[in-house]
Parts: C-alpha cells; structure tokens; sequence
C-alpha cells in the first residue's frame, strides 16, 4: 500500500529495533519511548545529496532537544563507513547502521528499496507512545526540506 506520495503507507504501531550507530554503541527505540523519535532513512552514506541533508539535520539538533525529541538517522551502510562519513562531515548526531541483515530496519518501515538495496528517503516521526505520527519522503536523489521534520514535530 502506498500514500498518495509514493512513499509506502506505515503501520500506526512503530516496529522496534536495536541496532548500533557510529561508534558500536547500541540503540533501540523503545528505550526512547516517552519522547517523540525522528527517524531519517537516507540511502547511502558518502553521498552528496545524503551529506546536505544530515549537515543541514546536524545543524537543526538544538531545536530538536530543545522540543524534548530525539534524533536516529540510519541507512545500510556499515559502522565503519558511517563512522567514516560522521567524521568527515563532523557530525554527532547517532547514525544508526542497518547493514545486516541488510535493510532489515528499512522493510519494517516499508522504506527499503529493493531495486537499489537501500533505503528510500523517508523521515518519519514516532511520537511519544511510540506511534508512527508522520512520515515524508522524496524521490531518490531529491534533498527532503530541512524544516519539514520540526513543523511536524510542532503539530504532534
């Protein structure tokens, strides 16, 4: 099933996870529950288009702790290599690995790509009952809007 953008419809419950970011530290988004997660799926890291989007994200972070939410950015690219790319863009935010098994974290979002092997891009705001409240997403290749995220977040 897919919304009227394309973008695959998600279940209203949010499909948990535990997976590593990074630096090998381990994550899981029902630990976060009682504060709204965003969760930004990108295709690949060492990308330009991927790069903007999560250095405009990095730069936007105060705004989200500021609001109480937390941030999970993720794609199937390995610790290592995103570990590679947070360095060379110095990046803090968590980037969250879905390499193995391979996407697995994007198919119960219902945003892996299987022609290309990666996730689509799609954000998606899980709210504090741990809910999918929002979801949006562009075209591979296409940079989301920055804002988009916190104009939700000001409505859930």
């Amino acid at each position: 099933m897919r919304a009227a953008d394309g973008v695959p419809a998600l279940r209203p419950e949010a499909p948990d996870f535990t997976t590593r970011d990074q630096h090998g530290r381990e994550h899981t988004l029902s630990a976060l529950r009682g504060s709204p997660v965003l969760l930004v799926f990108y295709p690949w890291a060492n990308t330009p288009v991927c790069a903007s989007e999560l250095v405009a994200l990095q730069q936007r972070l105060g705004r989200y702790a500021e609001a109480g939410a937390h941030v999970r950015a993720l794609s199937c690219d390995s610790i290592f290599s995103l570990r590679a790319f947070a360095d060379a863009l110095s990046l803090s935010l968590p980037l969250l690995s879905d390499h193995w098994p391979h996407g697995a974290i994007a198919r119960c979002y219902e945003v892996f790509d299987e022609e290309l092997g990666c996730a689509r891009r799609t954000s998606v705001w899980v709210d504090a009952a741990g809910r999918v409240a929002w979801r949006d997403g562009t075209a591979h290749g296409t940079a989301r809007d920055p804002d988009a995220p916190l104009e939700a977040l000001s409505r859930l």
